[in-house]
């Protein structure tokens, strides 16, 4: 089990970096045309995602990497399952099937990391 949660901690680390440098570092316009829910949000709340996110994606490894304040990695799944409950609620306001699958699927993850790194496989 602990394998498996190292992988999935890498995976969802992995794909929340990218969601968060992509979001920190892309023009307005660029964004809306690949993320079409932008428009719905100003830039600085956009950009707060992008920082949430590269920072929840840096505490899923790095402090099980490093040994040093380990209770960060289920806090930050915890972190990022609350971005996901809430990137799932404006993709159900937009009629947006397929995000809201992917949302689940990285809610799922998040929570699996939480639950084990909180409880039978803390570090």
């Amino acid at each position: 089990m602990n394998v498996m949660l190292w992988i999935v901690q890498g995976l969802l680390a992995a794909l929340f970096l990218l969601a968060g440098i992509t979001k920190l570092t892309r023009p307005r316009d660029e964004l809306t045309r690949q993320l079409p829910w932008v428009d719905d949000f100003s830039t600085p709340v956009v950009r707060g995602i992008g920082a949430a996110e590269f920072a929840g994606a840096a505490g899923l490894v790095l402090p099980a990497v490093t040994g040093i304040a380990t209770v960060l990695t289920p806090l930050a799944a915890t972190g990022l399952a609350i971005i996901m409950v809430g990137a799932i609620v404006v993709h159900l306001r937009r009629g947006e099937p397929p995000a809201i699958a992917f949302n689940t699927v990285l809610l799922i993850g998040a929570v699996l990391v939480a639950w084990g790194r909180f409880g039978p496989y803390a570090f």
